[in-house]
């Protein structure tokens, strides 16, 4: 193992690791958004937007992101709208995690009794009171673990998007590779990148499912 080759290098990982977080985030942020947005349309009933969301859902989840990020840096370009390869991974990771985090929503939603809904509506809330304060709160007690799950499994989707030249972790282990030809070392980078960023991320999790737990 080239230990100087290591440290020589190591910036440009470190570069490509706070790029790959950026992606990540911003893909995790919309996701979430676009998650919540699915489950309102869902849970108030707007049936032309319900229905428009499960097809998202069930084309979001049957589709590779491989795929999708291919259609969304090349497909689009033939369409005339063109997109950076970091716009495109963005999109990407939004439109996959959004229904995994939909689907995940959903289900804690479906967790919380009917009686709680019903007790809501005897204070006197309103509609959007009711699942703001009494349905959201518990169904995020439930749903936290796949929420965790699926925002770790969303990371490391992450790993796709160097197909589209976007110089993340990979892209960037790849392209030193090709020109120092040192594998063993750059895949323990690699691996020390990953590692790095999920493990701190997987604790942050674990702690945000205990506070929820107690809601």
């Amino acid at each position: 193992m080239d230990f100087e080759f290591i440290y020589r290098y190591a910036p440009a990982f470190a570069k490509a690791g706070l790029l790959t977080l950026e992606v990540f985030a911003l893909g995790l942020l919309f996701a979430l958004i676009i998650g919540f947005l699915c489950v309102l349309a869902s849970y108030f009933k707007f049936n032309a937007l319900s229905k428009l969301c499960k097809a998202y859902i069930e084309l979001s989840r049957n589709t590779p992101l491989l795929i999708q990020l291919f259609f969304l840096y090349y497909g689009l370009g033939r369409l005339g709208v063109s997109l950076s390869s970091f716009a495109c991974a963005v999109v990407g990771l939004a439109f996959l995690g959004g229904s995994y985090m939909a689907e995940s929503l959903r289900a804690g939603i479906e967790a919380v009794k009917k009686q709680q809904f019903e007790a809501g509506l005897s204070l006197g809330l309103s509609a959007w009171q009711n699942f703001r304060f009494v349905i959201l709160p518990q169904a995020l007690g439930v749903a936290m673990p796949s929420i965790s799950a699926n925002t770790i499994f969303l990371f490391k989707e992450t790993s796709v998007v160097s197909i589209i030249a976007l110089p993340d972790l990979v892209q960037t282990m790849t392209s030193i590779n090709s020109l120092t030809y040192k594998t063993d070392e750059l895949l323990f980078m690699l691996f020390a990148g990953y590692l790095c960023i999920i493990l701190p991320l997987s604790l942050i999790l674990s702690r945000l499912e205990k506070r929820f737990a107690y809601v």
